[in-house]
């Protein structure tokens, strides 16, 4: 992806998802902030719903906050997708996006991810959560707040139109 300026002023708010399974092998990544390294945090996770699981049951939810950012990681299907937002970002409605998000890659991927050696096959859902963090970042310039973060459920529509 070209590095735009419009990609540049998203990056102060979103700065990146990653998908990973619930033992931390990355699968895919939608990094903006290229300070952020998707394979340690997807190890990082993993670690995490480990321990989780084997001390406290099945983890289906994790905040992280820290000075300027916050982590919001979504289980669902033994995956894990994680959200690095901007602390200004309304969290509202994050957890059943990334759930809906998470619901179409297992859906169209189930098969692949278990035993996925070749990462080129997420290409598609990568390109089209690319696409929609354009619409996203238009939709916030328009509205002038963040008070909506629904640019899952927009991928994920868009994905389902490119693949039917």
């Amino acid at each position: 992806m070209i590095i735009s300026e419009d990609t540049k002023e998203v990056s102060k708010l979103l700065k990146g998802i990653v998908i990973c399974r619930q033992t931390g092998v990355y699968l895919l990544d939608l990094i903006i902030d290229s300070e952020i390294n998707p394979i340690l945090l997807s190890s990082f996770v993993g670690a995490l719903g480990m321990f989780g699981s084997e001390n406290m049951g099945k983890i289906e939810e994790i905040i992280i906050k820290g000075l300027d950012i916050q982590m919001i990681i979504v289980n669902k299907y033994d995956l894990f997708l994680i959200a690095i937002l901007d602390k200004k970002v309304v969290r509202e409605d994050i957890h059943a996006e990334a759930e809906k998000a998470l619901d179409i890659f297992y859906s169209v991927y189930k098969d692949e991810i278990g035993d996925c050696v070749d990462l080129c096959i997420f290409e598609p859902f990568k390109k089209a959560l690319y696409a929609q963090i354009d619409d996203f970042f238009n939709k916030i310039t328009e509205n002038s707040e963040i008070g909506d973060f629904g640019f899952f459920t927009n991928a994920i529509t868009k994905l389902r139109n490119e693949t039917h």
